[in-house]
């Protein structure tokens, strides 16, 4: 019987629009060409015994498909291949149980920018090799979240047991699929570390954008096999060629062989699974060695705790063993061992270079977290595997329920989520406008985001959500150092020597028609440029040292608003720098409110203190007296609006006459007022 790579299939289009595109029909070891005209195809397979010539005639359909199957030097057309079709993939795909030599299994993830069909890459190699029945296939099949399903991204990374046959011989291919966003670089980072190779996918009408080049980069410092892949070439604004020089130029990697292909018409899916077996290398056989296992994921299950997914390096693992966790120190037995196929499957034993997941009654997911290292009790590994750190929020909020009787649901729900995400923090906070609530540690702006949208669709809460704010370092003048994410907890000015916010190094990549708007963007925001070069001839990238709380508030928004939605953007920590901060207070009253301070830069303070008071003024509602709204700095105020008193418009019927006349009636309408509010204060007090 022939392999699975002896099958190919060849998409012909009767259209000028589209790009130029490479032939799709290397798994034949004869020489072939293709004559194409209006009305018949004809197919040509020369060789030296035979050749044999298949035409077919086309009058009504534009597109056309040729599935060949090689046997010798005889060549059969067969019809087009569905999901239903591919039995053999399918037959082989139900015996991915079975095991490989160390040098068959392969290792490898795909990293791309948001939309640029990542997921739907996965689905397609997953339905090729037989790993999903067609019955059960559905639209980014690895995505189990309706959040990630509905904003097309993401969240929580998943991982499949593939089984290809690839000239005559089984193949184990193990996929991690890693989230996009730059607030999991963390974790890409780590399911890298388990690679050794990776699918680098770029849209072929869009190109590189900036967390590709962020990817691209932790992949290289992993020491990754990368094979650069063209999705989307059925586009037809695709430009394969372009995006080619680009990747080149960009990145520095040779696109010679990069594959074409368009995952949502399956085009190119094969040479994509011919490529992983044959340019990615396979794990070191390393056995015998102690059991070093790399911890990638973990989640919490209702009813058998915590489970791992780790990538075996060194040594083998069955059920039943005794395991530490290197980091935190815990040992616990292993219950059930597995592999993701990509539903969680039972084996007796897993060995180095494969990858899998444990359950052993783990009750916290802090005891295994992302990075750690896995070794035996008795036969314990002299040394963890490097890359190590514990999740540091960076964006902190505060959330309050609507009703105050929530407030325990509102724990409870907390609670939970964090046994799902390590990196979630929070603690209890009290508000004198908003009541009891939490303070919530997050690792970006989308990973608050999908919290608070998680808390309200899974718990049925409402929920008010503060400001975002970042951590700032204050030097005090007796020495100490004070991490404050709350305006409220900030000493007071005679106590403090310095303030440091943290700083972070933002890449753009924009199309050359939106530079200037993008640096004025920065510059307004306190950016320190760094660097433009231009990658290509239309697209450039710009360098900048930002503060932190800066990109909090709208800075995307604003970015994709001034750019037309051309540009991208990626960031990282850098570190703290001395800035001139100060704490803005608001005054309503004469009262201070302490949820609506905040932490500004010195020289932005009139302007904040400006617009906050202006947007109280239009939020608050007018009283019997006048109620005046100030910004103060310390017991200096800069900025002040007032709402004046409600009244009755005692002028109406004032149509003409002396001026003498309506200072008089409004003299006579301010006396009463005042002995309203004295009425209305003489209670109060006497309390």
């Amino acid at each position: 019987m022939a392999t699975a790579a002896d099958f190919c299939c060849s998409g012909l289009t009767f259209s000028s629009k589209l790009p130029s595109r490479q032939s799709h029909i290397n798994s034949f070891n004869v020489n072939r060409s293709l004559s194409l005209n209006r009305s018949c195809i004809q197919f040509y397979c020369k060789n030296e015994s035979s050749t044999k010539i298949f035409s077919f005639r086309t009058r009504r359909r534009r597109n056309l498909g040729i599935y060949c199957q090689a046997t010798g030097t005889d060549l059969q057309p067969k019809r087009i291949p569905s999901s239903s079709d591919l039995e053999f993939a399918a037959r082989a795909g139900k015996d991915r149980l079975s095991k490989v030599p160390t040098t068959n299994i392969r290792n490898f993830s795909i990293i791309a920018h948001i939309d640029h069909g990542k997921s739907t890459l996965a689905d397609k190699l997953l339905q090729l090799t037989g790993t999903v029945e067609s019955r059960e296939m559905k639209e980014q099949f690895l995505d189990n979240m309706d959040l990630e399903r509905e904003r097309g991204i993401t969240i929580k990374l998943q991982a499949a047991r593939m089984r290809f046959i690839y000239q005559n011989e089984p193949y184990c291919l193990n996929l991690i699929d890693t989230p996009g966003h730059v607030d999991f670089s963390y974790e890409v980072s780590r399911s890298l570390a388990a690679c050794e190779g990776a699918l680098l996918v770029v849209d072929a009408s869009q190109g590189v954008e900036a967390q590709t080049l962020a990817n691209v980069y932790l992949a290289l410092e992993n020491n990754l096999e990368i094979i650069p892949v063209l999705n989307k070439i059925d586009l037809p604004g695709a430009e394969p060629d372009r995006v080619c020089r680009e990747i080149e130029e960009v990145v520095g990697l040779d696109c010679s062989n990069a594959i074409y292909c368009s995952a949502k018409e399956g085009i190119g899916i094969t040479e994509i699974l011919n490529a992983i077996v044959q340019r990615i290398p396979p794990p070191p056989a390393s056995t015998d060695r102690p059991l070093r296992a790399l911890i990638f994921d973990s989640y919490y299950d209702a009813y058998r705790g915590v489970i791992v997914y780790f990538r075996i390096i060194d040594g083998a693992i069955k059920k039943g063993d005794r395991i530490v966790f290197m980091a935190s120190g815990k040992d616990y037995y292993a219950d059930e061992v597995g592999v993701l196929s990509p539903s969680q499957l039972q084996v007796d034993t897993l060995y180095a270079g494969e990858v899998g997941y444990l359950s052993a009654s783990i009750r916290s997911v802090a005891d295994a977290r992302v990075g750690d290292t896995i070794t035996h009790y008795t036969r314990k590994a002299e040394q963890s595997l490097p890359g190590y750190k514990e999740a540091t929020p960076m964006v902190f909020c505060g959330l309050f329920p609507v009703d105050a009787d929530q407030f325990s649901e509102l724990r409870d729900a907390l609670e939970k989520l964090q046994l799902n995400d390590a990196a979630l923090k929070f603690e209890p906070e009290t508000s004198s406008a908003m009541g009891f609530g939490f303070r919530c540690g997050f690792l970006g702006l989308l990973h608050m985001e999908i919290v608070q949208e998680r808390l309200e669709r899974e718990y049925n809460l409402s929920l008010i959500t503060t400001a975002p704010s970042v951590v700032y370092r204050v030097n005090c003048v007796n020495g100490d150092t004070v991490e404050c994410s709350n305006p409220s907890l900030l000493p007071e000015p005679g106590n403090r020597r310095s303030i440091e916010e943290p700083f972070v190094k933002i890449e753009m990549l924009t199309p050359k028609d939106y530079i200037g708007a993008l640096m004025e963007l920065a510059q307004d925001r306190r950016g320190v440029f760094k660097e433009m070069k231009f990658i290509t001839e239309n697209r450039a990238s710009i360098i900048y040292e930002l503060p932190l709380a800066e990109m909090v508030g709208d800075f995307f928004d604003q970015l994709k608003s001034r750019s037309k939605g051309y540009a991208s953007m990626e960031y990282s920590f850098i570190g703290y720098k001395e800035s001139e901060l100060i704490k803005l207070d608001i005054q309503i009253s004469g009262d201070p409110v302490e949820p609506l301070s905040t932490i500004v830069h010195k020289d932005k303070a009139y302007s904040v203190g400006r617009a906050l008071t202006q947007k109280l003024k239009e939020l608050i509602p007018r009283q019997m007296f006048k109620v005046p709204i100030q910004a103060c700095i310390g017991s200096k105020v800069i900025a002040s609006e007032a709402l004046s008193a409600i009244r009755k418009d005692v002028l109406a019927k004032c149509y003409g006459g002396d001026i003498s006349r309506k200072k008089k009636l409004l003299k006579k309408q301010q006396k009463c007022l005042c002995m309203c509010i004295c009425r209305v204060k003489s209670p109060i007090s006497n309390m």
